[in-house]
Protein backbone atom coordinates (compact mmCIF):
# COMPACT_ATOMS: atom_id res chain seq x y z
CA UNK A 1 0.00 0.00 0.00
CA UNK A 2 1.59 3.26 -1.08
CA UNK A 3 -0.81 5.70 0.53
CA UNK A 4 0.71 7.87 3.26
CA UNK A 5 0.75 11.44 4.46
CA UNK A 6 4.08 13.13 4.88
CA UNK A 7 4.11 16.48 6.67
CA UNK A 8 5.13 19.53 4.72
CA UNK A 9 8.08 21.18 6.50
CA UNK A 10 9.10 24.79 6.85
CA UNK A 11 12.75 25.89 6.64
CA UNK A 12 13.08 25.16 10.37
CA UNK A 13 11.84 21.61 9.99
CA UNK A 14 8.48 22.28 11.66
CA UNK A 15 5.41 20.77 9.94
CA UNK A 16 3.10 23.59 9.00
CA UNK A 17 0.60 22.15 6.54
CA UNK A 18 -0.06 18.55 7.54
CA UNK A 19 -3.63 17.38 8.07
CA UNK A 20 -4.75 16.11 11.47
CA UNK A 21 -7.62 14.28 9.81
CA UNK A 22 -5.72 11.22 8.61
CA UNK A 23 -7.14 8.00 10.10
CA UNK A 24 -4.94 4.95 10.46
CA UNK A 25 -8.07 2.87 11.08
CA UNK A 26 -9.55 3.81 7.72
CA UNK A 27 -6.14 3.58 6.07
CA UNK A 28 -5.88 -0.04 7.23
CA UNK A 29 -9.25 -0.80 5.62
CA UNK A 30 -7.89 0.60 2.36
CA UNK A 31 -5.01 -1.88 2.66
CA UNK A 32 -7.33 -4.78 3.48
CA UNK A 33 -9.39 -4.08 0.36
CA UNK A 34 -6.23 -3.53 -1.77
CA UNK A 35 -7.54 -0.19 -3.03
CA UNK A 36 -4.05 0.92 -4.03
CA UNK A 37 -4.20 -1.56 -6.91
CA UNK A 38 -6.50 0.79 -8.81
CA UNK A 39 -6.46 4.11 -6.90
CA UNK A 40 -3.45 6.43 -6.80
CA UNK A 41 -2.25 8.19 -3.63
CA UNK A 42 -4.00 11.38 -4.71
CA UNK A 43 -7.36 9.65 -5.15
CA UNK A 44 -6.96 7.68 -1.91
CA UNK A 45 -6.40 10.99 -0.14
CA UNK A 46 -9.69 12.33 -1.53
CA UNK A 47 -11.44 9.11 -0.54
CA UNK A 48 -10.03 9.45 2.98
CA UNK A 49 -11.29 13.04 3.10
CA UNK A 50 -14.85 12.08 2.23
CA UNK A 51 -15.00 9.08 4.58
CA UNK A 52 -13.53 10.95 7.56
CA UNK A 53 -15.99 13.81 7.03
CA UNK A 54 -18.92 11.36 7.34
CA UNK A 55 -18.10 10.97 11.03
CA UNK A 56 -18.31 14.69 11.80
CA UNK A 57 -21.37 15.45 13.91
CA UNK A 58 -22.48 18.14 11.47
CA UNK A 59 -22.16 15.99 8.33
CA UNK A 60 -24.69 16.83 5.60
CA UNK A 61 -23.06 15.41 2.48
CA UNK A 62 -22.07 18.84 1.19
CA UNK A 63 -18.72 19.81 -0.29
CA UNK A 64 -18.20 22.23 2.60
CA UNK A 65 -18.15 19.19 4.90
CA UNK A 66 -15.33 17.66 2.86
CA UNK A 67 -13.39 20.93 3.07
CA UNK A 68 -13.37 20.75 6.89
CA UNK A 69 -11.03 17.77 6.81
CA UNK A 70 -9.07 18.51 3.64
CA UNK A 71 -6.00 20.56 2.84
CA UNK A 72 -7.60 21.38 -0.51
CA UNK A 73 -10.42 23.69 -1.52
CA UNK A 74 -13.83 22.02 -1.51
CA UNK A 75 -14.03 22.20 -5.32
CA UNK A 76 -11.05 19.82 -5.53
CA UNK A 77 -12.95 17.04 -3.77
CA UNK A 78 -16.04 17.86 -5.83
CA UNK A 79 -13.94 17.46 -8.99
CA UNK A 80 -12.77 14.06 -7.69
CA UNK A 81 -16.41 12.95 -7.54
CA UNK A 82 -17.69 14.57 -10.71
CA UNK A 83 -14.79 14.36 -13.15
CA UNK A 84 -11.87 12.48 -11.58
CA UNK A 85 -10.26 9.81 -13.79
CA UNK A 86 -10.41 7.05 -11.19
CA UNK A 87 -11.80 3.54 -11.58
CA UNK A 88 -15.06 3.59 -9.64
CA UNK A 89 -16.14 0.29 -11.26
CA UNK A 90 -13.12 -1.42 -9.70
CA UNK A 91 -14.11 -0.03 -6.29
CA UNK A 92 -17.68 -1.24 -6.82
CA UNK A 93 -16.48 -4.71 -7.82
CA UNK A 94 -14.18 -4.88 -4.80
CA UNK A 95 -16.98 -3.96 -2.42
CA UNK A 96 -19.44 -6.41 -4.02
CA UNK A 97 -16.86 -9.22 -3.93
CA UNK A 98 -16.19 -8.61 -0.23
CA UNK A 99 -19.91 -8.70 0.61
CA UNK A 100 -20.47 -11.88 -1.42
CA UNK A 101 -17.50 -13.60 0.20
CA UNK A 102 -18.75 -12.84 3.73
CA UNK A 103 -22.40 -13.74 3.10
CA UNK A 104 -21.81 -16.88 1.02
CA UNK A 105 -19.18 -18.20 3.44
CA UNK A 106 -21.65 -17.74 6.29
CA UNK A 107 -24.30 -19.65 4.32
CA UNK A 108 -21.89 -22.54 3.76
CA UNK A 109 -20.82 -22.52 7.41
CA UNK A 110 -24.26 -22.23 9.01
CA UNK A 111 -26.51 -23.82 6.40
CA UNK A 112 -28.84 -20.84 6.78
CA UNK A 113 -30.46 -19.29 3.67
CA UNK A 114 -29.09 -16.23 1.93
CA UNK A 115 -31.65 -13.45 1.71
CA UNK A 116 -31.39 -11.04 -1.23
CA UNK A 117 -33.49 -8.03 -0.24
CA UNK A 118 -34.45 -5.40 -2.82
CA UNK A 119 -36.36 -2.14 -2.43
CA UNK A 120 -36.18 1.46 -3.59
CA UNK A 121 -36.48 4.90 -2.06
CA UNK A 122 -36.37 8.52 -3.19
CA UNK A 123 -33.55 10.90 -2.36
CA UNK A 124 -35.66 14.06 -2.40
CA UNK A 125 -34.41 17.39 -3.72
CA UNK A 126 -35.94 20.78 -4.31
CA UNK A 127 -37.28 21.16 -7.83
CA UNK A 128 -34.92 23.47 -9.74
CA UNK A 129 -36.06 26.78 -11.13
CA UNK A 130 -36.76 26.85 -14.86
CA UNK A 131 -34.00 29.45 -14.96
CA UNK A 132 -31.41 27.09 -13.46
CA UNK A 133 -28.26 27.02 -15.58
CA UNK A 134 -26.94 23.72 -14.19
CA UNK A 135 -29.85 21.65 -12.82
CA UNK A 136 -29.09 18.42 -11.00
CA UNK A 137 -28.76 15.52 -13.44
CA UNK A 138 -30.95 12.39 -13.55
CA UNK A 139 -33.55 13.84 -11.17
CA UNK A 140 -37.22 13.27 -11.97
CA UNK A 141 -40.63 13.16 -10.35
CA UNK A 142 -41.34 9.76 -8.80
CA UNK A 143 -44.38 8.45 -7.00
CA UNK A 144 -43.62 8.40 -3.29
CA UNK A 145 -45.62 5.78 -1.40
CA UNK A 146 -44.36 7.28 1.85
CA UNK A 147 -45.63 10.77 1.05
CA UNK A 148 -48.54 9.65 -1.12
CA UNK A 149 -47.66 12.06 -3.90
CA UNK A 150 -45.12 12.83 -6.63
CA UNK A 151 -41.70 13.60 -5.18
CA UNK A 152 -38.79 15.19 -7.08
CA UNK A 153 -35.33 13.70 -6.75
CA UNK A 154 -33.31 10.55 -7.43
CA UNK A 155 -34.79 7.09 -7.09
CA UNK A 156 -32.41 4.64 -5.45
CA UNK A 157 -32.67 0.88 -5.95
CA UNK A 158 -30.84 -0.87 -3.13
CA UNK A 159 -29.83 -4.52 -2.82
CA UNK A 160 -28.84 -6.09 0.50
CA UNK A 161 -27.53 -9.59 1.20
CA UNK A 162 -28.19 -11.25 4.52
CA UNK A 163 -27.43 -14.58 6.17
CA UNK A 164 -27.77 -15.76 9.75
CA UNK A 165 -28.01 -12.22 11.14
CA UNK A 166 -25.23 -10.71 8.97
CA UNK A 167 -26.76 -7.93 6.85
CA UNK A 168 -24.65 -6.01 4.33
CA UNK A 169 -25.46 -3.58 1.53
CA UNK A 170 -24.50 -5.07 -1.82
CA UNK A 171 -25.42 -2.35 -4.33
CA UNK A 172 -27.01 1.09 -4.61
CA UNK A 173 -28.21 1.81 -8.14
CA UNK A 174 -29.54 4.99 -9.72
CA UNK A 175 -32.87 4.48 -11.48
CA UNK A 176 -32.66 7.03 -14.29
CA UNK A 177 -35.37 5.66 -16.65
CA UNK A 178 -32.74 4.42 -19.12
CA UNK A 179 -33.79 0.91 -18.03
CA UNK A 180 -36.64 -0.33 -15.89
CA UNK A 181 -36.35 -1.29 -12.24
CA UNK A 182 -37.26 -4.82 -13.31
CA UNK A 183 -34.25 -4.88 -15.66
CA UNK A 184 -32.00 -3.54 -12.89
CA UNK A 185 -33.02 -6.32 -10.51
CA UNK A 186 -32.76 -9.00 -13.21
CA UNK A 187 -29.17 -7.90 -13.83
CA UNK A 188 -28.45 -8.15 -10.10
CA UNK A 189 -29.79 -11.72 -10.07
CA UNK A 190 -27.65 -12.63 -13.07
CA UNK A 191 -24.43 -11.36 -11.48
CA UNK A 192 -24.92 -13.15 -8.15
CA UNK A 193 -23.18 -16.51 -7.69
CA UNK A 194 -25.45 -19.54 -7.33
CA UNK A 195 -26.56 -19.85 -3.72
CA UNK A 196 -24.93 -22.80 -1.89
CA UNK A 197 -28.15 -23.47 0.06
CA UNK A 198 -31.86 -22.86 -0.52
CA UNK A 199 -32.18 -19.07 -0.44
CA UNK A 200 -34.78 -16.34 -0.89
CA UNK A 201 -35.35 -13.13 -2.81
CA UNK A 202 -37.45 -10.73 -0.70
CA UNK A 203 -39.25 -7.81 -2.31
CA UNK A 204 -42.37 -5.67 -2.42
CA UNK A 205 -45.11 -5.93 -5.03
CA UNK A 206 -43.19 -3.92 -7.65
CA UNK A 207 -40.70 -6.75 -8.22
CA UNK A 208 -42.89 -9.87 -8.00
CA UNK A 209 -42.94 -10.46 -11.75
CA UNK A 210 -42.36 -13.76 -13.52
CA UNK A 211 -39.20 -12.41 -15.20
CA UNK A 212 -37.58 -11.45 -11.91
CA UNK A 213 -38.64 -14.66 -10.17
CA UNK A 214 -37.23 -16.74 -13.02
CA UNK A 215 -33.92 -14.86 -12.88
CA UNK A 216 -33.56 -15.56 -9.17
CA UNK A 217 -34.67 -19.20 -9.21
CA UNK A 218 -31.90 -19.91 -11.71
CA UNK A 219 -29.45 -18.81 -9.00
CA UNK A 220 -31.09 -20.85 -6.24
CA UNK A 221 -33.29 -18.11 -4.79
CA UNK A 222 -37.02 -18.68 -4.28
CA UNK A 223 -39.13 -15.52 -4.13
CA UNK A 224 -41.14 -14.38 -1.12
CA UNK A 225 -42.75 -11.02 -1.78
CA UNK A 226 -45.83 -8.87 -1.67
CA UNK A 227 -48.49 -8.87 -4.39
CA UNK A 228 -50.81 -6.13 -5.51
CA UNK A 229 -54.37 -6.75 -4.37
CA UNK A 230 -55.66 -6.75 -7.96
CA UNK A 231 -53.54 -9.80 -8.86
CA UNK A 232 -55.47 -12.58 -10.57
CA UNK A 233 -55.66 -15.95 -8.79
CA UNK A 234 -57.57 -19.14 -9.65
CA UNK A 235 -59.20 -20.62 -6.51
CA UNK A 236 -61.12 -23.79 -7.44
CA UNK A 237 -60.09 -23.09 -11.04
CA UNK A 238 -62.12 -19.88 -11.18
CA UNK A 239 -60.41 -16.70 -12.37
CA UNK A 240 -60.79 -14.07 -9.63
CA UNK A 241 -59.14 -10.81 -8.65
CA UNK A 242 -57.58 -11.46 -5.24
CA UNK A 243 -59.23 -8.41 -3.65
CA UNK A 244 -62.67 -9.52 -4.89
CA UNK A 245 -62.15 -13.06 -3.64
CA UNK A 246 -61.07 -11.73 -0.22
CA UNK A 247 -64.43 -10.01 0.26
CA UNK A 248 -66.11 -13.43 0.50
CA UNK A 249 -63.81 -14.83 3.19
CA UNK A 250 -65.21 -15.52 6.65
CA UNK A 251 -63.31 -16.10 9.89
CA UNK A 252 -65.10 -19.43 10.25
CA UNK A 253 -64.02 -20.72 6.84
CA UNK A 254 -62.04 -23.95 6.99
CA UNK A 255 -59.10 -22.44 5.09
CA UNK A 256 -58.91 -19.25 7.20
CA UNK A 257 -56.59 -19.39 10.21
CA UNK A 258 -55.17 -17.04 12.83
CA UNK A 259 -51.38 -16.64 12.95
CA UNK A 260 -49.00 -14.46 14.95
CA UNK A 261 -46.26 -12.59 13.11
CA UNK A 262 -43.96 -10.14 14.83
CA UNK A 263 -46.18 -10.04 17.92
CA UNK A 264 -49.34 -9.21 15.91
CA UNK A 265 -52.21 -11.52 15.01
CA UNK A 266 -53.49 -11.91 11.45
CA UNK A 267 -56.27 -13.83 9.79
CA UNK A 268 -54.86 -15.54 6.71
CA UNK A 269 -56.15 -17.56 3.77
CA UNK A 270 -53.72 -19.78 1.84
CA UNK A 271 -54.11 -20.44 -1.87
CA UNK A 272 -51.81 -22.75 -3.79
CA UNK A 273 -51.92 -22.92 -7.55
CA UNK A 274 -51.12 -21.05 -10.72
CA UNK A 275 -51.05 -17.35 -11.47
CA UNK A 276 -50.67 -15.69 -14.84
CA UNK A 277 -47.12 -16.54 -16.04
CA UNK A 278 -46.40 -18.43 -12.79
CA UNK A 279 -47.25 -22.16 -12.94
CA UNK A 280 -47.40 -22.81 -9.20
CA UNK A 281 -47.00 -20.71 -6.05
CA UNK A 282 -48.48 -20.08 -2.63
CA UNK A 283 -50.52 -16.89 -2.25
CA UNK A 284 -51.51 -15.70 1.23
CA UNK A 285 -54.34 -13.22 1.77
CA UNK A 286 -53.89 -11.50 5.11
CA UNK A 287 -55.88 -9.16 7.37
CA UNK A 288 -54.86 -7.81 10.78
CA UNK A 289 -57.07 -9.47 13.39
CA UNK A 290 -58.74 -6.16 14.27
CA UNK A 291 -59.40 -5.24 10.62
CA UNK A 292 -60.69 -8.46 9.10
CA UNK A 293 -62.70 -7.78 5.96
CA UNK A 294 -61.48 -4.19 5.56
CA UNK A 295 -60.32 -3.88 1.91
CA UNK A 296 -57.79 -1.20 2.86
CA UNK A 297 -56.16 -3.55 5.39
CA UNK A 298 -55.80 -6.47 2.95
CA UNK A 299 -52.22 -7.56 2.25
CA UNK A 300 -51.22 -10.32 -0.15
CA UNK A 301 -47.99 -12.30 -0.26
CA UNK A 302 -46.48 -14.88 -2.60
CA UNK A 303 -43.94 -17.67 -2.15
CA UNK A 304 -42.55 -19.69 -5.04
CA UNK A 305 -41.43 -22.32 -2.50
CA UNK A 306 -44.73 -24.14 -1.94
CA UNK A 307 -43.11 -26.41 0.65
CA UNK A 308 -43.04 -23.63 3.25
CA UNK A 309 -45.78 -23.28 5.84
CA UNK A 310 -47.82 -20.09 6.02
CA UNK A 311 -46.01 -19.17 9.22
CA UNK A 312 -42.59 -19.67 7.61
CA UNK A 313 -43.53 -17.54 4.60
CA UNK A 314 -44.75 -14.62 6.69
CA UNK A 315 -41.85 -14.85 9.16
CA UNK A 316 -39.35 -14.84 6.27
CA UNK A 317 -41.05 -11.86 4.61
CA UNK A 318 -40.60 -9.79 7.79
CA UNK A 319 -36.84 -10.11 7.28
CA UNK A 320 -37.17 -7.41 4.60
CA UNK A 321 -37.16 -4.85 7.42
CA UNK A 322 -33.34 -4.29 7.41
CA UNK A 323 -33.55 -2.55 4.02
CA UNK A 324 -36.04 -0.03 5.41
CA UNK A 325 -33.65 0.52 8.31
CA UNK A 326 -30.78 0.93 5.81
CA UNK A 327 -32.67 3.71 4.00
CA UNK A 328 -33.39 5.46 7.29
CA UNK A 329 -29.76 5.20 8.42
CA UNK A 330 -28.44 6.29 5.03
CA UNK A 331 -30.58 9.42 5.07
CA UNK A 332 -29.83 10.17 8.72
CA UNK A 333 -26.12 9.34 8.87
CA UNK A 334 -24.87 9.24 5.27
CA UNK A 335 -26.83 12.20 3.85
CA UNK A 336 -28.54 10.12 1.17
CA UNK A 337 -31.09 12.88 0.63
CA UNK A 338 -28.97 15.93 1.47
CA UNK A 339 -25.96 15.74 -0.85
CA UNK A 340 -25.25 18.67 -3.18
CA UNK A 341 -23.79 16.97 -6.23
CA UNK A 342 -25.10 17.81 -9.67
CA UNK A 343 -23.57 15.33 -12.11
CA UNK A 344 -24.89 11.81 -12.64
CA UNK A 345 -21.40 10.36 -12.30
CA UNK A 346 -20.71 12.33 -9.11
CA UNK A 347 -23.98 11.15 -7.55
CA UNK A 348 -23.33 7.50 -8.36
CA UNK A 349 -19.79 7.78 -7.02
CA UNK A 350 -21.04 9.42 -3.83
CA UNK A 351 -23.53 6.59 -3.28
CA UNK A 352 -20.75 4.05 -3.88
CA UNK A 353 -18.51 5.70 -1.27
CA UNK A 354 -21.40 5.79 1.21
CA UNK A 355 -21.88 2.05 0.58
CA UNK A 356 -18.20 1.62 1.41
CA UNK A 357 -18.70 3.60 4.63
CA UNK A 358 -21.66 1.39 5.56
CA UNK A 359 -19.51 -1.70 4.95
CA UNK A 360 -16.61 -0.33 7.02
CA UNK A 361 -18.94 0.43 9.92
CA UNK A 362 -20.44 -3.05 9.87
CA UNK A 363 -17.09 -4.84 9.51
CA UNK A 364 -14.77 -2.50 11.44
CA UNK A 365 -13.72 -5.21 13.90
CA UNK A 366 -13.17 -7.90 11.28
CA UNK A 367 -16.50 -9.43 12.23
CA UNK A 368 -20.04 -8.20 11.74
CA UNK A 369 -21.76 -5.65 13.95
CA UNK A 370 -24.78 -3.43 13.33
CA UNK A 371 -24.27 -0.22 11.38
CA UNK A 372 -25.20 1.96 14.36
CA UNK A 373 -22.69 0.19 16.60
CA UNK A 374 -19.99 0.50 13.96
CA UNK A 375 -20.82 4.11 13.20
CA UNK A 376 -20.52 5.09 16.88
CA UNK A 377 -17.21 3.24 17.15
CA UNK A 378 -15.79 4.83 14.00
CA UNK A 379 -16.93 8.30 15.03
CA UNK A 380 -15.14 7.90 18.37
CA UNK A 381 -12.07 6.39 16.70
CA UNK A 382 -11.74 9.22 14.16
CA UNK A 383 -12.10 11.83 16.93
CA UNK A 384 -9.40 10.17 19.04
CA UNK A 385 -7.06 9.98 16.03
CA UNK A 386 -7.65 13.66 15.25
CA UNK A 387 -6.73 14.62 18.80
CA UNK A 388 -3.67 12.37 18.71
CA UNK A 389 -2.52 13.87 15.41
CA UNK A 390 -3.05 17.38 16.74
CA UNK A 391 -1.05 16.57 19.89
CA UNK A 392 1.82 15.24 17.80
CA UNK A 393 1.68 18.31 15.57
CA UNK A 394 2.00 20.61 18.57
CA UNK A 395 4.67 18.40 20.16
CA UNK A 396 6.76 18.74 17.00
CA UNK A 397 6.93 22.48 17.60
CA UNK A 398 4.16 23.96 15.51
CA UNK A 399 3.32 27.61 16.19
CA UNK A 400 -0.09 28.62 17.51
CA UNK A 401 -0.79 30.25 14.15
CA UNK A 402 -0.05 27.00 12.34
CA UNK A 403 -2.29 25.08 14.75
CA UNK A 404 -5.17 27.51 14.27
CA UNK A 405 -4.75 27.35 10.50
CA UNK A 406 -4.67 23.57 10.57
CA UNK A 407 -7.69 23.13 12.82
CA UNK A 408 -9.65 25.86 11.10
Amino acid sequence: MKYHQQPTHSNKGVPVANSIHHSNKIYNYFKTLNLSQFLSDVYLTHLMTIIVSVFLRSYRGKTIDFAQVSQHHRTTTAYFLNHGKWNDLALEDTLKSSVIQIIYQEAKRSGQPILCIVDDTIASHAKPSSQAVHPIEAAYFHQSHLKGCQDYGHQVVSVMLSCNGIILNYAVILYDKSRSKIQIVQEIAEELPTAPVISYFLCDSWYTTAKVMDSFIRKGFYTIGALKTNRIIYPCGIRRKASDFALHLRKTDRDVSLVTVGGRKFYVYRYEGGLNDIPNAVVILSYPKEAFGNPKALRIFISTNVGLSTQEILDTYTKRWPIELFFRQSKGRLALDKYQIRSRQGIQRYWLIMSLVHYLCCMHAGKYCTFEEGYSYMQKQVKEEQLGNLYQFIKNGASIEAVIKLVG
